[in-house]
């Protein structure tokens, strides 16, 4: 059976809960925030709403918000922004700042919104799960805001992956993410490698293998499943025997990559070279062409 995609258990139960709910006290007529009779829903000018000191997303497409700002123009917000009241007339975003962002490069003076309460820790949940289900967060986004919920909310990994819908080897392999080195999850932020990548790389252990791993993978666009199988005979460098199978391994995949024979040599100390066969000046030319890209 498919696992529904959602929200997350965390985020929908606490706005499906009547006692956060504040939109529905009354008001008088006309007033901002005055929800409607058939919905909870209000609205609420934008110039009173302050961004959510908790977002745990760090990066905002300008071209996304400008896209989604055209589409707001023309249809106006579909769905409404989630909100806390903090002060008389000010309220705070809990989830939806691009759709915030978006609504101010529209123009917009008002955004629909539903307003509940929350303490900061609920705040932060929420968001952070919210955010989770964003199908445009890179992999490094993700584990951040998992062991943002481990650190800061106290979840233990197995309630972890009841508020986000996940199953719990998800949710572990999304948290060693950030053991590896600081160059390869700047990687996964770039989307120069993969998920798949990644994986294959933490079954590595040793940081130094990982990284030069990593720039393999760059260098010669290696596939996922060429990366587990030169990762399941990796190993340290101590010995020369030990290092015999990886670049056996490793040649054998440059080879299928570049269309020559390729020999790689690694000396004890981590030193070594590559030498590519060819038997003529037009196959050195179409080997230089696979190089460069």
């Amino acid at each position: 059976m498919t696992k529904k995609k959602g929200l997350g258990r965390g985020l929908s139960a606490l706005l499906d809960d009547p006692s956060t709910e504040i939109t529905t006290s009354a008001r008088p007529t006309g007033e901002p925030g005055t929800p409607r009779a058939s919905s909870p829903i209000g609205t609420v000018p934008v110039a009173h709403i302050e961004p959510n000191p908790f977002q745990p997303r760090t990066h905002f497409s300008e071209e996304a918000l400008a896209e989604l700002s055209q589409s707001i123009k023309e249809l106006g917000v579909i769905q409404p922004v989630t909100l806390r009241k903090v002060g008389y007339d000010r309220y705070q975003l809990i989830s939806g700042e691009r759709r915030f962002r978006a609504s101010q490069l529209a123009g917009l003076t008002e955004l629909p919104a539903y307003i509940r309460v929350a303490n900061d820790e609920a705040m932060l949940e929420m968001a952070l799960v919210e955010n989770i289900q964003r199908e445009e967060l890179d992999a490094i986004e993700v584990a951040i805001s998992f062991q943002r919920l481990v650190d800061e909310v106290k979840l233990t990994q197995e309630q972890l992956s009841e508020k986000v819908g996940k199953d719990r080897t998800t949710v572990t392999n999304y948290l060693r993410l950030l053991r590896l080195p600081p160059e390869i999850q700047l990687g996964l932020r770039q989307r120069v490698i993969g998920m798949g990548h990644a994986r294959a790389l933490i079954a590595v252990g040793d940081a130094a293998r990982q990284v030069e791993l990593y720039q393999t993978i760059i260098s010669s666009q290696l596939s996922v499943r060429q990366v587990e199988e030169l990762t399941r005979t990796s190993a340290p460098k101590s010995s020369s025997k030990s290092t015999a199978r990886p670049m056996k391994d490793l040649s054998k995949l440059l080879a299928q990559h570049i269309g020559s024979r390729v020999s790689v040599k690694q000396t004890p100390d981590g030193k070594g070279k590559i030498e590519i066969a060819f038997k003529s000046e037009d196959e050195l030319r179409r080997i230089l062409n696979v190089i460069q890209g």
